[in-house]
């Protein structure tokens, strides 16, 4: 009877062990998918390509900076037209699963341009939810708050 239990113990610790990799794992694929596709939103804004806004974002985006919020056709007219981005770098990454269909994506991103005639402010913290449609991850809300240095 002992080593009935002592193998169930064993056995069960191995299955929890495995499952719990295999979880962490899944976890780290996504967070770097989810990085992968919001830094190439960054390099379009920097391009000035309205079309991955279009296709990356759900109709309902919203993006709220120190310029105030913009719907998804705001966001694309401007960065089409509006936007001039010299250079930027992203980092210090956060990344929450909310529920399987929803993440919260989170870092410091340091940027220089304009849009329009206002500066872009240098350093910003930015919390993008990226929601799942179908098969493909979509960016709903991007929100940036000026870090002051």
């Amino acid at each position: 009877m002992k080593k009935t239990i002592l193998f169930l113990m064993g056995f069960l610790t191995i299955v929890t062990n495995i499952l719990a990799q295999t979880k962490i794992s899944n976890d780290d694929k996504l967070k770097e998918k989810i990085i992968t596709l919001d830094k190439s939103g960054w390099e379009a804004w920097k391009n000035n390509n309205a079309e991955w806004f279009q296709k990356n974002t759900t109709k309902e985006f919203l993006s709220i900076n120190s310029e105030g919020v913009s719907n998804k056709s705001q966001v694309v007219k401007s960065v089409a037209t509006d936007c001039k981005v010299k250079s930027f770098s992203l980092d210090n990454f956060g990344f929450v699963i909310l529920n399987e269909n929803t993440v919260l994506l989170t870092y410091i991103a340091t940027q220089d341009g304009v849009c329009g005639s206002n500066k872009l402010t240098t350093k910003v913290r930015a919390s993008v939810n990226y929601v799942k449609r179908g098969e493909h991850w979509l960016e709903a809300f991007y929100m940036e708050t000026p870090l002051i240095e």
